[in-house]
């Protein structure tokens, strides 16, 4: 056996059993496409290890997204390739549906085994399936499994040799009568009463309610960030660094003279004779504070929080209700997702606009992501420069990348040819997250994080150490001070600051730190280093999504409205 596909409609538990098969940590979420990207593993060891690929989730073999095109073109590799099979995985709770995607799979030339998953959910609202029944009539093994503990994934690998090609014979026209035929033989629905996950449901979805719910949500979920995120830092980095890393750091500081080119490329400049871990700026000072105890501890909350909200079920429910607000820059309720998702890192989010149908969405949605959401990061290193301000200096910033969010959407709505399709998103039913999982998926994407960000700020400051000492920022700021210090208002000094946010926003938004900038001068240069360009991660992952032509356009609406606002705001404030 050659490989194995895991095929199924999104949010089914493909990517639980993907990882109870093969070992390999995947992100899965309680809403449809999590997997936008396949994901590859193993299964078994030396001469009996099988290739398994976590196939994007799809509804038929008629691709109307890139998620499903992946899909339905990996489908056809395997049968063209021979030796390979495919575990569809079915969710017990909605099998009219999932029944779809079966039966046009069974008419492919290529074994099938079946993972009817979600068993205990169906059981738990009433759902009974005969899967005797089911498998005389579809041809194949069905294996019931409950992906989340493990249950079913054992007896599910002993017998993936039962795998065979489907016997059941229809006319394509004739595909959903023939699925209504076979539900009404193996499936009964008990009577139930509504429950309180349901009643919840039905609150958060409807407007009068959901919106509110949804404002309160959002304002308990900044607190929560916000008191796990200074939490973290006051009680438990901060000491670490003081107490631990500073008297290590001092003694090295001693060692070398406390100056010269490799004190300074190590420690930094020594700030009125002491380390300073936010102004020194050297590899193992400032290089490893910034990522480790200044923007680490808001990554850790913003990721719990999120990661919540996935397993819960509670985005769909939110992308239904921003639905019709959403549409008016050009987009579904969806795009709420990629929007999130770029709150912890511009990197998913831009990946995360594969849930959206159209190149037209996928163009808007990203151009708008890469302009205006900060990542937790930034928003970390902006809290920490100019929080101290409180409203007066925050509520500028955010109100402005509002204000250039929804104009940028609305002007490419009207400017961009195409249309915005109606949102077809699955509503799941709320789950309660299964707390291993969620620590898992938290721990994950904090692991992703710090390999990430810790390279990428040690070459910050090393290159902003080299750049200062080649006198090339100065360079920079007297060929830039027309821009940067006539339109913007800022100072020759930010120029560095606007250099190394390519590389990383965060740093380049501590650089601003000791420059003593006036609140005005602090306001533009946060909202100035968000639009002006993606950081050099966001932007491989974006021309890889939209392709050179559209990322050229995107980098343009970026540049030419970061100048507008920035100047605007030296303007009026």
């Amino acid at each position: 056996m050659k490989k194995i596909l895991l095929i199924g409609n999104p949010n089914v538990g493909k990517s639980v059993i993907f990882s109870r098969l093969t070992g390999v940590s995947v992100v899965a979420s309680n809403y449809p496409g999590t997997t936008v990207e396949f994901c590859k593993g193993c299964l078994g060891s030396g001469e009996n290890k099988i290739e398994v690929i976590d196939v994007p989730g799809t509804y038929g073999l008629t691709p109307t997204s890139p998620a499903e095109k992946v899909a339905v073109k990996m489908l056809e590799q395997a049968i063209k390739e021979k030796e390979s099979l495919v575990i569809n995985v079915i969710d017990a709770t909605n099998l009219e549906r999932n029944l779809n995607l079966t039966l046009q799979l069974l008419k492919k030339d290529i074994p099938v085994i079946i993972a009817l998953n979600l068993w205990d959910e169906a059981k738990h609202i009433g759902i009974t399936v005969d899967i005797e029944e089911l498998q005389k009539i579809l041809g194949v093994p069905i294996i019931p499994t409950i992906a989340i503990t493990g249950q079913g994934i054992k007896e599910l690998v002993s017998r993936l040799n039962e795998a065979k090609k489907g016997t059941y014979q229809y006319q394509n026209k004739e595909r959903w009568h023939e699925i209504g035929k076979i539900i009404n033989r193996v499936q009964t629905i008990k009577h139930k009463h509504h429950t309180f996950g349901e009643r919840l449901s039905d609150l958060t979805i409807h407007p009068w309610t959901g919106l509110p719910i949804a404002f309160i949500i959002l304002i308990l979920l900044f607190i929560i960030i916000r008191n796990i995120g200074e939490g973290l830092i006051r009680y438990l980095f901060e000491p670490l660094f003081e107490y631990l890393w500073l008297p290590v750091m001092t003694a090295l500081s001693d060692i070398l003279g406390g100056q010269g080119i490799i004190h300074d490329v190590l420690i930094g400049e020594l700030i009125d004779g002491k380390i300073d871990f936010g102004q020194s700026f050297g590899l193992l000072t400032t290089g490893l504070f910034v990522p480790l105890a200044a923007v680490l501890p808001y990554v850790i909350a913003f990721y719990l929080v999120l990661s919540f909200l996935e397993d819960s079920g509670y985005l769909p429910r939110l992308a239904v209700l921003l639905d019709k607000f959403m549409h008016s820059v050009g987009l579904h309720g969806m795009a709420i997702v990629p929007m999130l998702l770029g709150l912890g890192c511009n990197v998913p989010g831009a990946l995360g606009t594969r849930v959206l149908e159209s190149k037209r969405e996928r163009f808007i949605a990203a151009t708008l992501m890469a302009i205006t959401i900060p990542c937790m990061a930034q928003l970390a290193m902006i809290f920490g420069l100019i929080g101290k301000y409180g409203v007066r200096g925050l509520l500028p910033v955010f109100f402005t990348l509002f204000v250039v969010w929804f104009a940028a959407g609305i002007l490419m709505n009207i400017f961009i040819k195409g249309e915005s399709p109606e949102i077809f998103v699955e509503i799941p039913p709320y789950r309660l997250p299964y707390i291993k999982g969620l620590i898992k998926k938290v721990w994950m994407r904090i692991r992703w994080f710090l390999q990430d960000a810790i390279p990428f700020v040690l070459l910050g400051v090393l290159i902003v150490n080299f750049l200062y000492s080649l006198g090339i920022i100065n360079f920079l700021g007297r060929l830039t001070a027309p821009v940067v210090t006539n339109i913007l208002g800022l100072p020759i000094e930010a120029v560095a600051a606007l250099v190394i946010g390519f590389l990383r926003k965060d740093i380049a938004v501590g650089m601003l730190a000791p420059l003593s900038l006036s609140l005005k001068q602090l306001i533009i240069a946060s909202v100035l280093l968000t639009m002006y360009f993606p950081c050099v991660a966001t932007f491989v992952v974006l021309l890889k999504e939209l392709g050179i032509i559209d990322m050229f356009k995107s980098a343009a609406i970026m540049i030419i409205s970061a100048l507008i606002v920035g100047g605007i705001l030296n303007l009026i404030l």
